[in-house]
Parts: structure tokens; sequence; C-alpha cells
């Protein structure tokens, strides 16, 4: 690992890490916030996941010099005009509660014909002083409740299209090959092999 080229993922999360590296393999050395001694809960203050994800790269730039990435997802629900959106994480409140955020969501999609809706993960990334945006989405419905014990956030109520199974079903070998973040992430990879 050591003649690998290190890159940070600005997160604190450990699915998303644990799926980032998974994704990513070993094509970089992949270090989250922890392994650089990074504890400050970076604000997301942006109204946009572009300006999210923007915000937490620079900061970890510009306060530890380390290359690195940062990402923000949302889930975008047709019915509900795009949200909970860029407020996915705290749409039952500042809590970050997942099971409150799925409650919620199902409480505002009751009587709801249309289930249409999408993730989307934007990622920044910032190699010497460059940033670059890529992002990442994904396809599917809301189902009429929570199923599966794997994944996590609102992964037990989102069915992507072309399968008969939540996220929250799935093995991740097959959600990392479909999912979002996959997506955004193949992005991420096609520009770093690039530089």
């Amino acid at each position: 690992m050591s003649g690998m080229k290190k890159i940070v993922f600005a997160t604190n999360n450990a699915h998303k890490l644990r799926e980032i590296r998974e994704i990513i393999g070993d094509k970089y050395e992949i270090l989250g916030l922890a392994d650089i001694g990074c504890d400050e809960d970076i604000p997301e203050t942006s109204g946009t996941l572009e300006g999210n994800a923007e915000i937490k790269a620079r900061y970890v730039k510009e306060h530890y010099g380390y290359d690195c990435f940062a990402d923000d997802t949302g889930l975008e629900v047709e019915a509900l005009h795009g949200a909970p959106g860029v407020l996915s994480a705290r749409y039952a409140g500042d809590g970050h509660d997942s099971l409150a955020n799925m409650k919620l969501l199902l409480s505002n999609m009751e009587g709801q014909g249309n289930r249409k809706a999408r993730f989307r993960t934007v990622i920044a990334l910032i190699v010497n002083n460059d940033i670059t945006i890529v992002d990442g989405i994904v396809n599917g419905t809301i189902t009429h409740s929570p199923s599966g014990d794997n994944g996590f956030g609102y992964d037990p109520v989102f069915m992507p299209d072309g399968y008969e199974m939540t996220f929250a079903e799935m093995d991740s070998v097959t959600k990392n090959r479909i999912s979002h973040r996959a997506n955004a992430t193949s992005e991420l990879i096609r520009y770093l092999k690039r530089i």
C-alpha cells in the first residue's frame, strides 16, 4: 500500500468509506478523515449538493494539505418537487436519524401515485489546487414500506429501475455496481486515470 497514491475521502461515515474503498479497489489508498486526525464536523452550509461537496473538499485541502474528494448525496423524489434533496440526511431534523427520515418520507408519500425518485451523488475532487466536479445518478421508485437490512440511509425504501428489490435487499457487490455512488466514483476514477 505504501507505493500507492494516497487520497483523502472527506467523510467520517464508515458506510460511505467502506463503499468507496470497495468500488475503487486497489487503485488508490483511500484515507478517511479519522486517518488524517480530522475529527471536525465540517459544516454543510450550501443549498446544493455541489456546494456542500466543494466546501468539504476545500476544508481538508486548506487545513491538512491532502489531495482529497468529498461527496454529497441526495434522494430526489419527483412528487415532492425534488425533496428531500440536499436535506436528505437531515430531513426529519438535525440528528441524522435514518429511521426518522424514512418514516417522514413515507408519510409524505402517502396517497402519491407517482413514486419516481432518483439518488444523486456529487463528488468534488481537489488535486493540487484544481477542482473537478462529477456526479452519478440512479433512477428508481420509493416503495410503500421499508424492506431489507443491508445498506444505510434510505436504501430500504428505494428500488432502482430494473430491479425487484430495494438497495437494502441487495448484496454490496450488486449495489456497488449500479448505485449513484458507483456511477459518480466511476467518473472520478476516469478522471484520476487521466491526471
